[in-house]
């Protein structure tokens, strides 16, 4: 199924999780007229069929790191491994890594508590096995943030 496939009542859960994950099955009930169980049914049924891929926390700006780094990141290999991907998993403050096509083959996006971590996750990446170029840069501000 996909979203194409979905009804009114399907957005309208898809809409409510993606506002709150934590709603209760008894709000979302009263919101779309069904029972608790209809919309716990509706629920693991988008997520069995990969509509839903997972809950997770948005962190507020209470607890947001204070720098943002994106790391280009140039493979000797050219995407022929997954040793560079993997080394990236391992570090926590990795929160997304983009493959890309064109003159870098990894955009890889850190959040971390200061510039000097930073200098330590960049040294780390420049530092891995099949890694033949970076280029870093650093996030000034945010203009726009849809998470």
């Amino acid at each position: 199924m996909g979203a194409s496939n979905l009804d009114d009542i399907d957005q309208h859960l898809l809409a409510a999780l993606s506002a709150g994950a934590r709603v209760s099955m008894a709000t979302l009930a009263t919101q779309v007229h069904l029972s608790r169980n209809a919309v716990r049914q509706r629920i693991e049924r988008m997520e069995r069929d990969g509509v839903i891929a997972g809950y997770t926390v948005v962190r507020g700006n209470a607890s947001r790191p204070r720098v943002t780094a994106m790391v280009m990141v140039y493979r000797a290999d050219r995407m022929r491994g997954e040793h560079v991907i993997d080394a990236l998993r391992g570090i926590a403050e990795v929160t997304r890594c983009d493959v890309l096509s064109g003159a870098y083959d990894l955009f890889v996006t850190i959040e971390a508590d200061s510039m000097e971590r930073v200098g330590q996750i960049w040294e780390q990446i420049a530092a891995l096995p099949g890694v033949a170029d970076t280029v870093t840069s650093v996030s000034l501000s945010r203009a726009i943030d849809r998470r």
